[in-house]
């Protein structure tokens, strides 16, 4: 073992190796030097009685080592994918794409000083929501608007503000529960608001509401069931048949949108959905919905409505724990901007050009796309038709025709399949359905990205 540990280098040899000092430059000397030693502790284990190992190739060696553990190590897991699973807004791979313009103004608000809590007229320290909370209120026609991290925080806000110590009246059907278990009355119970519960699952009626105020009552709340449906047998009370009962008994009324969309989806053949300026339209005093979904922005929760609820809100302690930072207060900005101009929207706003992507376009993509991928994979690439769906709650039982190259994979290869794929530099996401690894056309924005690295499958599991 002497002999053999002999033959160790130092960890002065290691860095002195072309890779060492590459490491050194691109890691630190510290972190370096730390993962050598481990490297060479790992070797030193490993040595048994015997010829001593040559210094210059054992210097290499740990040096090799270690720069691939450093690089692993610092490898980022926020890497750029192709979503191509049919899911436009997909809670797992980052919802809605910025737009260019609040691409634009982040990377400003990043690199600069900007104005963001100081009024350029007086000097003096300003609200770092105004700007983006006027473009709310002219855009929705609400009286003013107030900002925060995303819609639970939003709806958390209000609840917390208006409804704690007393109890918010809510239909027994619209008590969701959102991705990562996040349940409504959950999220009440954290607010300090009692929950009252009405009605049925299936059926809610303006009498159950009615019979449940009483001097208890701070709230009457309307949910979106956001990703499901109940069907059949169904009654729902609709917040323009609750404003009457709200301003009767002298309560207000909020509307949770959950996504909420600022325009009529159903210009672009979507179902209509209920939007931001509909539900104010109807009634409701508070309206509360995120920038991440339908609206195509980063992700925040607003909280619109009249102007003395809003500004209970924004001035109540939470308000600061979930207020949104500079930079997607920027972005946000730059995206409701656009919305001034609803007749280019779909052409600016990557969420409604994906919805109003044109099928003759993903047909003629999947055409020029499937020989190359079949020539590359050595198997069979079919061009099918397809359904994507909005996502992220958003319009749940709705989906848009699509067009998707299908790839056969009996048993389990299919999942093998989809497995080389992800270890692709950009891993690529597809969906496994009835015996083949699909990829829905729809999100597809780079092709040739997509087919320029195809040379880097394994061969193996395909």
């Amino acid at each position: 073992m002497g002999r053999a540990l002999a033959g160790l280098p130092s960890v002065d040899e290691v860095l002195r190796t072309d890779r060492g000092r590459g490491c050194v430059a691109r890691f630190g000397h510290t972190q370096t030097v730390a993962m050598v030693r481990a490297r060479l502790d790992a070797l030193r284990a490993g040595l048994r009685d015997g010829p001593a190992p040559d210094r210059a190739e054992a210097a290499a060696q740990v040096a090799q080592e270690a720069e691939a553990a450093l690089m692993a190590r610092d490898a980022t897991r926020m890497v750029r994918v192709f979503n191509l699973t049919g899911t436009v807004l997909h809670t797992n791979l980052g919802r809605a794409l910025y737009a260019p313009e609040a691409v634009e103004a982040a990377n400003r608000a990043m690199r600069y000083p900007l104005a963001l809590e100081y009024d350029l007229e007086t000097g003096r320290r300003g609200q770092r929501d105004d700007a983006v909370c006027a473009l709310v209120a002219e855009l929705t026609g609400a009286e003013d608007a107030c900002l925060v991290n995303n819609n639970a925080s939003a709806v958390l806000l209000v609840l917390a503000a208006l409804g704690a110590g007393r109890e918010t009246v809510v239909s027994r059907g619209e008590l969701i529960e959102i991705g990562g278990s996040f349940r409504m009355p959950a999220i009440m119970e954290a607010a300090g608001t009692r929950l009252r519960e009405v009605g049925t699952t299936n059926r809610t009626h303006l009498k159950d509401y009615r019979a449940a105020i009483g001097p208890q009552t701070a709230l009457l709340m309307k949910v979106h069931t956001s990703n499901y449906r109940v069907q059949g047998f169904t009654r729902e009370t609709t917040v323009a048949e609750l404003a009457p009962l709200a301003r009767e008994a002298g309560l207000p009324l909020i509307d949770d949108l959950g996504s909420g969309t600022l325009v009529d989806l159903s210009q672009w053949g979507l179902a209509r959905e209920r939007t931001v300026q509909d539900a104010l339209g109807e009634g409701a005093d508070l309206v509360t919905f995120s920038g991440d979904k339908l609206l195509g922005g980063p992700q925040a929760g607003f909280i619109t409505g009249r102007r003395d609820l809003v500004r209970a809100c924004a001035s109540h302690p939470i308000k600061r724990a979930v207020r949104l930072d500079k930079v997607r207060l920027a972005a946000l900005e730059a995206t409701l901007k656009l919305y001034r101009d609803p007749d280019r929207l779909a052409e600016r706003l990557p969420t409604l050009a994906a919805f109003a992507r044109p099928l003759a376009e993903l047909r003629a993509l999947a055409g020029a796309l499937a020989p190359r991928l079949a020539e590359a994979l050595g198997r069979a690439v079919e061009i099918v038709d397809t359904s994507s769906q909005i996502g992220s709650g958003a319009l749940p039982l709705e989906t848009i025709p699509s067009v998707a190259l299908r790839l056969p994979a009996p048993g389990g290869e299919a999942d093998r399949l989809a497995a080389a794929f992800r270890r692709l530099p950009i891993p690529v996401i597809g969906r496994v359905e009835g015996g083949a690894l699909l990829f829905d056309l729809r999100c597809l924005d780079d092709a040739e990205a997509f087919l320029g690295q195809l040379g880097a499958l394994e061969a193996g599991p395909c």
